[in-house]
C-alpha cells in the first residue's frame, strides 16, 4: 500500500479550475490556457519583493566577504538552480565558484530523472559540504534551498547542514509558508513564496512554479552583480573577449557608450582600445571616458571596488583638485 505523505493540500498539488477539461480542447486552445496561467506568474512576485530583497542583501553581503551563493533542489528545482549557477560566470565574467548549484542525483539528474534521489536529508547535508567547489561550507556563504512544494527531504538536509555551518539560508517554495514544519522552518532565514496556484497539468510544478523560480533567481542574481559593479547602466561590462561573438559585442560596447557620451570612435579605435586591455571591456572603458592610461584605469578600478562609474568620477575629481 502507498504511504499516505500527506502532500494533498498543498496548492501545487491543487486541480486547476482553468484546465479542468484541457484534454478536450484544441491544439490553439490549450495553449490559451497555459499561457493565460503563466501569466499569473510575474504577478505572484510582487508580494515577495521584499522577501527577494532580503534574499539578495544576504548575497551581496556574501560576495563582499568572500562568500558564495549555493543553490540546491532536486528534479526542475535542482535543475533552474544549476541553469542560474551557469550563467553567471559568461554574463558577468565571475569566478564559476562565487554562484554553485547542486542537484539531487548529481550532474546526471541534469539530464534525466534520478528517481528517489531527493528523498535522503542526509545525503543534500553531504552533498553541500562535498559537491561545492572547493568543499566545505563557509559562514560567509549563502545556500538557498528551492522546493516548490516545500517537502524535498535533500533541500531541507542542505538548509540544516548550512544552518548548522552558521551560513544565511534562503527557501524558495510556491506553497503558503505555513506549509514549512516548525523544525524545517527553524533552518530558514527567509522564505520566498510567490503564490501562483495549482499547476495546468496537475502536479507538474516544472510548469508555473518553474517560471517563478527562474523570474527569482534571475532577479537575485542579477541584481547581486549590479550592486558588485558588473554592470554600467544596463550594460554588462565585466567580460573579456574570447571568441568572435564576444569580440564583436565588446566593441559595439565601447562605441555604444561613447556615442552616450558624446563621443565618436570608429570600430578600428574601439578594437585597438579594447586590444591594449587584453580587451577587458572595463578599463578600456575607463581609458575612453577618463582619457587615462591603461595602469591609472586599473588602478582606479581596483580602489572603487571594481564599479566603472565610480573609477571615472575619481580620476576627475582627482584632476579637478591638481
Amino acid at each position: 500500500m502507498a504511504k499516505d505523505l500527506g502532500r494533498g493540500h498543498l496548492v501545487t498539488e491543487q486541480r486547476s479550475a482553468a484546465s479542468m477539461d484541457i484534454d478536450t480542447k484544441s491544439i490553439r486552445e490549450c495553449l490559451d490556457i497555459i499561457h493565460s496561467q503563466d501569466q499569473i506568474c510575474v504577478d505572484a512576485v510582487t508580494p515577495v519583493l521584499d522577501r527577494v530583497a532580503q534574499a539578495t542583501e544576504f548575497v551581496v553581503e556574501a560576495f563582499r566577504n568572500g562568500g558564495r551563493l549555493i543553490y540546491a533542489g532536486a528534479g526542475t528545482s535542482g535543475r533552474l538552480g544549476v541553469l542560474d549557477a551557469s550563467e553567471c560566470p559568461p554574463t558577468f565574467g565571475v569566478e564559476r565558484t562565487l554562484v554553485q548549484g547542486i542537484i539531487a542525483g548529481g550532474y546526471e539528474a541534469l539530464r534525466r530523472a534520478i528517481e528517489g534521489a531527493e528523498d535522503f536529508p542526509e545525503v543534500g547535508a553531504k552533498d553541500v559540504e562535498e559537491v561545492i567547489v572547493p568543499p566545505g561550507l563557509r559562514p560567509e556563504d549563502v545556500v538557498m534551498g528551492i522546493a516548490t512544494g516545500t517537502t524535498t527531504p535533500y533541500v531541507h538536509g542542505v538548509l540544516a547542514q548550512a544552518k548548522s555551518k552558521g551560513c544565511k539560508t534562503i527557501f524558495f517554495c510556491c506553497t503558503q509558508e505555513e506549509d514549512i514544519r516548525p523544525e524545517q522552518r527553524a533552518n530558514i532565514d527567509v522564505v520566498i513564496n510567490p503564490i501562483v496556484g495549482p499547476e495546468v497539468v496537475t502536479g507538474s510544478t516544472r510548469m508555473k512554479a518553474g517560471t517563478a523560480t527562474k523570474l527569482v533567481l534571475n532577479m537575485i542574481t542579477t541584481t547581486a552583480m549590479i550592486q558588485m559593479g558588473k554592470t554600467y547602466g544596463n550594460i554588462m561590462v565585466d567580460m573579456r573577449a574570447w571568441n568572435e561573438k564576444l569580440v564583436d559585442r565588446a566593441v559595439r560596447i565601447i562605441r555604444t557608450i561613447a556615442t552616450e557620451e558624446n563621443l565618436d570612435i570608429s570600430r578600428e579605435a574601439a578594437a585597438a582600445l579594447l586590444d591594449k586591455t587584453d580587451w577587458r571591456v572595463k578599463p578600456a572603458l575607463i581609458m575612453l571616458l577618463a582619457e587615462c592610461s591603461l595602469e591609472e584605469a586599473t588602478r582606479h578600478l581596483k580602489s572603487c571596488g571594481g564599479f566603472v562609474r565610480r573609477a571615472i568620477e575619481e580620476i576627475r575629481a582627482e584632476r579637478s583638485k591638481a
